[in-house]
């Protein structure tokens, strides 16, 4: 599965990078922004697109409903991530279009796929 990682934390995106692969994901690419992370999955094509809540420039809500609302073929798959906790979020992940939530801690492939399954 290929993943686009868009986290505005450098050290975020090296350790999930690192994680990822060696679950067996490919990480094809990073963003660290909002309007980065969509441009690069038009142009990247992912399979899934592992999104933070908290970006600089846009709402991590609003970047996966751009995504997910795009009424194109190659839609990615969605998992939101945050170091805050989930149950502030209520129903904004399901209504963002997101398959769900990951907190950062808890990142796995496991967790992914349970997601995505």
């Amino acid at each position: 599965m290929k993943v686009l990682i868009v986290d505005d934390h450098p050290s975020f995106r090296s350790a999930a990078r690192l994680l990822l692969e060696h679950e067996g994901f490919e990480v094809i690419g990073e963003a660290e922004d909002g309007a980065t992370g969509i441009e690069r999955t038009w142009g990247l094509h992912p399979d899934l697109v592992l999104l933070d809540v908290n970006l600089p420039d846009l709402d991590g809500f609003d970047v996966a409903t751009r995504i997910t609302s795009a009424e194109r073929d190659d839609t990615p798959k969605i998992v939101m991530t945050s170091s805050r906790d989930p149950r502030e979020f209520g129903p904004l992940v399901g209504a963002s279009g997101a398959s769900g939530f990951v907190p950062k801690g808890e990142l796995s492939a496991a967790r992914i796929h349970a997601l995505l399954n």
